[in-house]
């Protein structure tokens, strides 16, 4: 049973539910609060009798005795008689808790992690780490010498997010939505010398150069008449360069200027209905859709319309311009938007063959988004597509148009197992491609193509490499989708290194919180709870039964295991029988291993020897690694069951 446990605020558990774990009373929930202070390390039992009373009865030693043995059957209910505790174990001459899925914990890694981050990754997971808090840490111990140190450590830390969380929003050029959390925070805080430093710099940035005077003079003030020193050399040098408007002070304000006046011209200069304008549209729209989120979402409904329009104006070259002039790149091979995709692949077939001989750019645009397109579907029409699109560009050594190509030619490379060696294979010739001619989000794609590659083969520091160059990219280039699949890679890191179930389990959930607001369904819709599967039966427990768990396009093949673990095993078996075969895509070798899974489970030697045959070809890869985002184990485990 996987428990979470919470400090900030009263100390709290979970089940794996998410339902309350009662706790008994108030001397429990004291040493299973002391326990958790020292992070896994043994407390000795008379440590705690000294820690929970100031005089301490007689019998001390065997009330805490009997408040372990009452928290051990509330914390793992399940477990028979007798049966060594997991979770709260005996140690030499005391106790102590081996987990690490408690909320400080998760929140130090939140903090950690988004100093690292590019700056709407970090707001993101920040605004999610702020929502773990119930209230001060350890609340119900506030006056505990044992706790006294950790409560302040915490309490710090949450200060420091506070501030993080406000850098991230300027670095946004989200100002004024900073001002009003960073006015509060200094009013409860004033001796912070950042927090003065990052109120005084939004509100300059939101053209209030006044309001940030004052500010930065009542800081003076405050911090003279409290603490009897002067402002850090931080606040004298930013009410300098306030004063004299310093252009440093709003990087993005003179950006802000060339893109109004440019739009401003561009809008008086280029007639409202010249076609030109559709072109430069998608060219925008490209560019918003690597801005994940809202800017995915929109550039994807703007783009079929973009579409339609040109088909309007019956002009094919137009029509073949706009459509492939999205080469936005696609790393995950099932679609966000399957209807869609479908009237897109539709609009390119119809102008395919109204093309004029010459047109081959043209030609090859329509060909890759034919298999970008159809990522996922069975038949020739994809593959067909993609090989045709890369022999044109490659006739027109056209680095660009190779580099799409070549994306369409990855999406299409999951007709069967254990083509992970050949997806490594386009990855490294669009790295190099890409480098060479400077195509900077064909090379973040590359890297990941590896990073997926590397992962199924189990080649966990190369994986790291691309993973590392992955981010550095991403930061230096604003490309936060990027960080999505590199914070997952790095649960499934963890995963297949052969961390503690609840370590990796924390992480998986980490990854899937980032996955909320990204604007990509087709990869969110379904893979936190596959996740949370794949790492259960790898340590041997049952899927997991929830109802409230929405298992997506999984459903199939996650539903024999569910009925199983709920002890329906004719239904499990009905259920099997009925499970498709899997989608093209990078999850084709967990689909397969899932289903070998039951078949071995419900004993369908039938079923299991399909499962095993399609498997074969990834004997050497693990299942469902090719994806960076999960697995099952090793291919050649189910390979050797019968």
């Amino acid at each position: 049973m996987a428990v979470e446990f919470g400090v900030l605020g009263p100390v709290a558990a979970w089940d794996a539910g998410g339902r309350p774990i009662g706790l008994k009373g108030p001397r429990h929930r004291a040493v299973l609060a002391r326990l958790i202070v020292a992070r896994g390390r043994i407390v000795p039992a008379a440590r705690l009798v000294d820690d929970l009373w100031e005089d301490p009865p007689d019998g001390a030693v065997a009330a805490v005795r009997t408040f372990v043995a009452a928290l051990r059957r509330a914390l793992e209910p399940e477990r028979p008689p007798r049966a060594p505790a997991r979770l709260l174990v005996t140690e030499g001459p005391g106790y102590a808790l081996r987990t690490d899925a408690v909320d400080a914990r998760r929140f130090e890694r939140a903090v950690a992690d988004a100093a690292n981050l590019p700056p709407h990754d970090a707001f993101t997971l920040l605004e999610e780490a702020s929502r773990w808090w119930r209230g001060p840490a350890y609340a119900e111990f506030a006056g505990e010498e044992w706790c006294r140190s950790e409560r302040s450590r915490l309490a710090e830390l949450r200060l420091t997010a506070v501030e993080r969380r406000a850098e991230a929003l300027l670095s946004l050029g989200r100002a004024a939505e900073a001002v009003p959390d960073l006015d509060a925070h200094t009013t409860e805080h004033p001796r912070r010398e950042d927090a003065w430093r990052l109120l005084a710099l939004a509100l300059y940035r939101t053209g209030r150069q006044a309001d940030a005077l004052e500010v930065l003079r009542r800081a003076r003030t405050l911090l003279a008449e409290r603490l009897g020193v002067d402002p850090g050399v931080g606040l004298r040098r930013l009410e300098a360069d306030v004063l004299a408007h310093a252009p440093d002070l709003d990087p993005g304000g003179a950006a802000a200027r060339v893109w109004t006046q440019t739009a401003a011209v561009y809008d008086s200069t280029v007639a409202s209905g010249a076609r030109a304008r559709l072109e430069s549209a998608v060219t925008l729209l490209r560019d918003l859709a690597v801005t994940g989120g809202g800017g995915l979402e929109a550039a994807r409904r703007h783009r079929m319309a973009a579409v339609e329009a040109a088909e309007e104006l019956d002009d094919p070259e137009l029509t073949a311009r706009v459509v492939g002039a999205y080469d936005v790149p696609a790393i995950w091979t099932r679609s966000d938007d399957p209807a869609q995709a479908a009237r897109l692949v539709a609009a390119a077939e119809r102008t395919l063959p109204r093309l004029p001989a010459g047109a081959d750019a043209a030609r090859a645009r329509l060909l890759a988004t034919i298999a970008m397109e159809s990522r996922g579907d069975r038949g020739e029409r994809g593959p067909r597509a993609a090989r045709r699109a890369e022999e044109i560009a490659r006739r027109l050594d056209d680095p660009r148009l190779l580099a799409f190509a070549l994306n369409g030619a990855f999406l299409q490379s999951c007709g069967r197992a254990g083509l992970a060696p050949r997806r490594d294979g386009i990855g490294a010739e669009i790295i190099a491609l890409s480098e060479r001619h400077g195509l900077t989000t064909s090379t973040v794609l590359g890297h990941l193509i590896r990073l997926q590659a590397r992962s199924a083969l189990g080649d966990l520091p190369e994986a790291d490499r691309h993973a590392d160059a992955v981010d550095r990219l991403a930061e230096r280039h604003e490309l936060p989708l990027a960080g999505v699949f590199t914070r997952w890679y790095r649960a499934l890191r963890l995963d297949m290194s052969g961390a503690p179930y609840d370590e990796a389990e924390a992480a998986y959930r980490d990854a899937a919180a980032r996955l909320d607001g990204t604007g990509m369904p087709g990869l969110e819709r379904g893979l936190p709870p596959l996740a949370l599967l794949c790492l259960r039966l790898r340590h041997g427990l049952d899927a997991p039964t929830d109802d409230a768990l929405d298992w997506g396009p999984y459903h199939p093949w996650a539903r024999p295991l569910v009925l199983l673990a709920r002890g329906r095993a004719e239904a499990a078996a009905l259920a099997l029988r009925e499970t498709p075969e899997p989608p093209h895509d990078l999850l084709l070798e967990a689909m397969w291993a899932l289903t070998a899974h039951a078949a071995a489970a419900l004993g369908d030697r039938e079923i299991a020897g399909r499962a095993r045959a399609a498997l074969a070809p990834a004997a050497r890869e693990w299942a469902g690694a090719g994806s960076g985002l999960l697995t099952l184990g090793p291919v050649g485990h189910y390979l050797e069951r019968r």
